[in-house]
């Protein structure tokens, strides 16, 4: 399925087929869905910025390619080097960057938060944003689920799983910079908010 996946995103991206020419005009207004969630020893999660999830969050039209218009829709708010594919099965989460996830195609079930963590229903439509540092792991999906994630212009991707991975990761999570806009609303988007800047220390 990944195979075919890239075929049609390099198609699509030399013909202009099937992707909108104005994602935003495909967003739903609705209320963020924020989860907190501690560090349990092994996923540490981000100390003060919660997981947001957007449900319905993007109108999906039969004459788009859904993976595509996520991608656009990213895109134009600075969330960039986008892939198609689906969640790894074991508990990872990034120490150095924030990821936004959104859901083309299906549905699925995904850990998120590590073992002590919350297992939230996802379908077609649907975004995660995960702030550095938080555990995901897709617990079961439907045969067609298809992701696309993509990330914002700062920070550098990696992934840890292991509590070697988790002592190098532990001063990084909190230097990870707020994003400069919500990935699925923009610059006024829930996240500016739900992702405060960490305050200057006063000297």
């Amino acid at each position: 399925m990944i195979l075919l996946e890239t075929i049609k995103r390099v198609a699509e991206k030399a013909t202009g087929w099937r992707r909108p020419d104005k994602p935003q005009g495909l967003v739903r207004e609705g209320k963020p869905q924020t989860f907190r969630f501690k560090d349990d020893g092994l996923i540490p999660n981000h100390p003060r910025w919660p997981l947001i999830i957007y449900k319905g969050a993007v109108r999906l039209t039969p004459d788009l390619d859904p993976a595509a218009v996520f991608e656009e829709l990213f895109d134009s708010h600075g969330w960039g080097r986008s892939w198609r594919d689906g969640i790894f099965d074991y508990a990872h989460y990034h120490s150095r960057i924030h990821e936004a996830l959104g859901i083309a195609r299906g549905s699925g079930q995904v850990r998120f938060g590590g073992a002590n963590g919350r297992v939230l229903n996802l379908k077609a439509g649907d975004v995660a944003i995960l702030p550095a540092g938080t555990g995901h792991q897709r617990i079961k999906s439907s045969a067609d689920f298809l992701v696309v994630g993509a990330y914002p212009a700062s920070g550098a991707y990696d992934e840890c799983k292991s509590e070697q991975d988790r002592k190098k990761a532990i001063p990084s999570i909190d230097r990870v910079a707020q994003p400069r806009q919500d990935p699925v609303y923009g610059k006024d988007g829930p996240l500016m908010q739900a992702w405060p800047p960490r305050r200057k220390r006063r000297s």
